[in-house]
């Protein structure tokens, strides 16, 4: 796919409210199994639990790769989602706290846009099993956002 494609799907997921074109476009996301549903003026991403997620297998419990590769990819969708950012988001640098192990059943993730500046946007994202109130991981990311 090129660069061309991948932002007219882009433009197709703001506009149409469909996300999940956008994201079936990316290959690391259908590694994850990740797909993208907005929920009122929130966008939750899912990772489907899949075997090969699993990095301790004696617990078993998700890989924390996986984990941040999960709370990343939803802080980059719901920027790239998002009507106030006009350039491709570049990842600064992420913090990721493990809360709880992940046990190997779907993921769910969120993102909020706590800063958004001229050049560099903080996003605070958070993933979460079956209860959303008992987060699994968590993270702090910045982005820098040009335009172009």
């Amino acid at each position: 796919m090129t660069a061309d494609e991948l932002r007219a799907r882009l433009a197709e997921a703001r506009d149409g409210g469909a996300p999940g074109r956008f994201v079936e476009a990316i290959p690391f996301a259908r590694f994850l199994g990740l797909s993208v549903e907005a929920r009122g003026d929130e966008l939750v991403t899912t990772m489907r639990y899949d075997p090969k997620l699993v990095g301790n297998p004696s617990v078993p419990a998700l890989h924390g790769g996986t984990m941040g590769g999960l709370l990343e990819s939803a802080a980059i969708f719901a920027l790239l989602l998002a009507p106030e950012t006009t350039g491709m988001p570049r990842i600064i640098n992420i913090t990721v706290d493990y809360l709880r192990s992940a046990r190997p059943i779907d993921t769910h993730a969120a993102a909020v846009i706590t800063k958004q500046g001229r050049r560099v946007t903080t996003v605070q994202a958070h993933a979460w099993q079956e209860d959303r109130q008992k987060p699994v991981a968590s993270a702090h990311l910045h982005f820098l956002v040009q335009e172009g």
